[in-house]
């Protein structure tokens, strides 16, 4: 069976008639479309030297949408059948009645394919997944007679998608992804502490069967749970705070990325509403949001509307310059759709989100940041947040961080946590590094019940004024 026959051949269905389905169900509409998608799932996990869990899903089905100026009608509906379309189609020609409207071009093409067609599922053997997980369990056992748990887990996905366009365009894309994470427990004295890492994008699974690949996994992993071995409490207080590269543009991408989406700028509910063309960072400070790099987790070829992703600068030397949009928002707010479109699945309507986001390299050395600093803290890697979207406040609590004591990097500290206001701190930043990092690829984005595979990254960065929450005052 061919890919490109995948939902009619599988089904039974017949393309000609579905799509005269399309047709009838969007007449009067100003967009819309049919979204298929086939979708096989796995996923193991590994625990104290057992396999606990190993599952294997498929999950298919569509979704339809028709768009009226500011209403959108949805139906969805596991069941691949032309039945099941036209009741769709009956039930969103509802967003229609007494509307009519112009419907928009289609989305231009590419012929940009930022990852493979393989199937990560097929890519390697049970036997092999399995004696993966078994090889990082003991491979961390081995390293340190501190060791006390291992933890590890495996997951791939092969997404096949297909997208029906009123008039008869059909947009296609085959989309793979992978994980694996590890985490680590040590205990000194009784005293006990962890490290995790993860990494993924979208490929196959031999590069995570490397050994080179997993060594380091493993080698983070406990790097950091003996570096939380020597934590002292964290300070509280405001302080400057130097932001490591890499993970913690995650901070970022929460506190100011959605408030650079779309949507909540067209519903003026974003604190960045009505700003274009105006200060909204310090200078030197420049946001980017791609979806066009190869490989990486929040990468897609087209979006979910069928709109080629792209290299959308949303910050340039701190002034706004442009937001993520869908094509909805986009049409309404008289600006070009930048290939954010995405659904979670095909049960789920479109929605403008990040891709890849992360701000770009300054020309600091990343210890000259760090040596500015009199009193404050070196936030390395994060673990669980909150974020008031609209606001941009933010709670994120630090799951590796250091005390800057005159300049030099102190004990490793515990307990940390950075409170603050997004749009706030952009303004309080005051040097960054030359040594911009992406994240290893483990970013996952929720917004609205939805969540989808995103990417971030910054280089060092340092910001004054934060406030720090821990169980110390500052000096």
């Amino acid at each position: 069976m061919s890919d490109q026959e995948l939902f009619f051949q599988r089904t039974g269905m017949n393309r000609n008639r579905v799509q005269k389905l399309v047709d009838d169900a969007l007449t009067g509409a100003d967009d819309g479309e049919l979204f298929l998608e086939y979708c096989q799932s796995e996923s193991f996990s590994f625990d104290d030297g057992r396999l606990k869990a190993a599952s294997f899903d498929t999950t298919q089905g569509f979704g339809l949408r028709s768009v009226a100026g500011e209403a959108s009608g949805y139906a969805h509906a596991s069941e691949l059948s032309e039945d099941a379309i036209r009741r769709a189609g009956q039930t969103v020609r509802a967003v229609t009645q007494g509307y009519s409207g112009h419907l928009a071009a289609d989305p231009a093409r590419t012929n940009v394919k930022l990852y493979t067609d393989a199937d990560p599922l097929k890519s390697a053997e049970f036997a092999a997944k399995i004696k993966l997980l078994q090889d990082i369990d003991a491979y961390a056992r081995s390293k340190d007679g501190r060791v006390r748990q291992v933890s590890c887990s495996l997951s791939g996905e092969w997404q096949s998608v297909e997208i029906l366009r009123p008039g008869g365009q059909i947009f296609r894309d085959i989309r793979p992804l992978v994980r694996v994470g590890v985490s680590i427990v040590v205990d000194e004295n009784g005293r006990q502490e962890s490290g995790q890492f993860g990494g993924g994008g979208r490929s196959t699974y031999e590069t995570y069967l490397d050994p080179a690949y997993w060594h380091m996994a493993v080698d983070e992993a406990l790097r950091m749970a003996l570096v939380n071995l020597q934590s002292v409490p964290a300070p509280a207080g405001e302080m400057p705070v130097v932001l490591g590269p890499g993970w913690p543009g995650v901070l970022l991408h929460e506190a100011i990325g959605h408030g650079l989406e779309g949507d909540f700028n067209r519903k003026k509910t974003s604190a960045f509403a009505g700003l274009m063309g105006q200060r909204v960072a310090a200078p030197g400070v420049t946001v980017v949001d791609d979806g066009t790099m190869a490989g990486r987790r929040g990468s897609l070829s087209i979006d979910d509307e069928g709109t080629p992703t792209s290299r959308t600068v949303l910050i340039e030397d701190g002034i706004l310059k442009g937001y993520m949009q869908d094509r909805q928002n986009a049409r309404l707010m008289g600006m070009t759709p930048t290939g954010n479109g995405r659904r979670e699945s095909f049960a789920a309507t479109v929605m403008p989100r990040m891709t890849n986001t992360y701000m770009l390299a300054g020309d600091k050395d990343p210890n000259e940041i760090i040596a500015s600093v009199d009193r404050g803290i070196y936030a390395v890697n994060f673990g669980g947040g909150q974020v008031d979207i609209t606001s941009g406040k933010f709670v994120f609590s630090c799951t590796e961080a250091y005390l800057i004591e005159n300049g030099r990097l102190g004990p490793a500290i515990k307990g940390a946590t950075l409170i603050g206001d997004g749009p706030q701190a952009l303004t309080r930043v005051k040097l960054i590094g030359n040594d911009l990092k992406l994240d290893s690829g483990v970013g996952v984005c929720g917004k609205n019940g939805q969540s989808v595979p995103v990417g971030v990254g910054q280089p060092t960065m340092r910001i004054d004024g934060l406030t720090v929450g821990g169980t110390q005052q500052a000096a």
